[in-house]
């Protein structure tokens, strides 16, 4: 048993989870070479390859025991399961893809797919950074408000503290993901938070913004559809 790795209950039918530092893969997860955009693949080859997947950050499979993942480093990573049509996706949504709403875009090539209701999904928002650490620039909350996000749900501006990085405009991805998947149908009450921010915690998960170095290992949050009980 790994025990550095991040489970999640998400449903009778599908596997998800997120790995913690210096875990091993329990098996296969098919990758993308992900930029940040909002480019989604169907993966209906389990041989698929990293190389064929340039420019990618989502992923969806109908593939029995094939797994997909999202690699993450600070980045929020949502993992998605149709347990009607038995469909699961893997998105990698940063703050440039969560302003270009990846989330929302991967629901509906799943509806035009394969028919996925957004009511029927579960979802996990898995370990990246929370809002306390994410400090940014006028320029992202300007990004986030133009793309017509509630700032008054996910923005705060903070002054005062007496460590630098808590100060300044600070966007919490958690909630803005959150909103996109419940904006798209998505029930509140199917939509897990792992909680658990890559910055502070970044003994247990990858962190670019820790690190200080965009060549950091990344998290891998993987989801497959596994064998139905009988």
């Amino acid at each position: 048993m790994n025990c550095k790795l991040l489970r999640y209950n998400i449903g009778l039918g599908a596997e998800a989870f997120s790995t913690e530092k210096d875990a091993e893969l329990p098996y296969h997860v098919i990758q993308a070479h992900q930029t940040h955009t909002d480019r989604i693949a169907v993966i209906t080859d389990p041989t698929t390859t990293r190389e064929q997947l340039e420019g990618i950050d989502a992923l969806i499979t109908r593939l029995p025991n094939c797994a997909i993942g999202a690699r993450t480093a600070d980045c929020v990573p949502v993992l998605l399961y149709d347990p009607v049509r038995r469909i699961v996706a893997a998105v990698h949504s940063g703050w440039r893809g969560t302003v270009l709403k990846i989330s929302q875009k991967t629901i509906r090539r799943m509806a035009d797919e394969f028919g996925t209701q957004a009511q029927d999904l579960r979802a996990v928002i898995g370990p990246s950074i929370g809002m306390d650490a994410f400090q940014v620039g006028e320029e992202v909350v300007e990004a986030f408000r133009n793309a017509g996000f509630p700032l008054h749900l996910i923005y705060k501006y903070r002054e005062g503290e007496t460590i630098p990085l808590y100060n300044g405009h600070h966007i919490d991805l958690w909630k803005a993901n959150k909103w996109l998947l419940t904006e798209a149908g998505v029930n509140a009450e199917n939509i897990q938070i792992a909680g658990v921010c890559s910055y502070t915690h970044h003994d247990r998960f990858n962190s670019a913004r820790w690190d200080k170095n965009n060549k950091t290992q990344r998290t891998i949050n993987a989801i497959k559809l596994s064998c139905l009980e009988d």
